[in-house]
């Protein structure tokens, strides 16, 4: 599946505010904690909880989040494919960083151990 330019261009529009409660609700319903979801944040991009409050908070959209974030280096370890794409063949580098989230979100939701998750293993 090719990402578009179209694709990225809405990538990049897109809020954090709109994503985030999806996100809560996604983990929560598989009985995982907003907290957890907030480590995985923190991890892939060094957001403590008020960052990412602010955030939300000023509508900022995902080229903005990703623009002020400190990715973590062991992001390029995220694989697999999310939402229909391959993340390692994503080309385009902030739609690439959307779709590393998105995977650390299924897997949390996906009940996998938080070491794994966070690539500590």
């Amino acid at each position: 599946m090719n990402v578009t330019p179209e694709h990225n261009q809405r990538m990049a529009k897109l809020t954090f505010a709109s994503v985030y409660p999806h996100y809560v609700t996604k983990v929560e319903k598989k009985g995982r904690t907003e907290e957890e979801l907030q480590q995985v944040i923190e991890w892939l991009t060094g957001f403590d909880e008020m960052k990412v409050k602010q955030l939300i908070a000023e509508n900022a959209s995902f080229e903005t989040f990703f623009m002020k974030a400190n990715l973590n280096p062991k992001a390029e370890l995220i694989t697999g494919l999310i939402c229909g794409y391959r993340i390692e063949d994503i080309e385009n580098p902030l739609t690439r960083k959307v779709r590393y989230l998105d995977k650390l979100v299924d897997e949390l939701a996906k009940g996998k151990k938080m070491e794994k998750i966070l690539r500590t293993v």
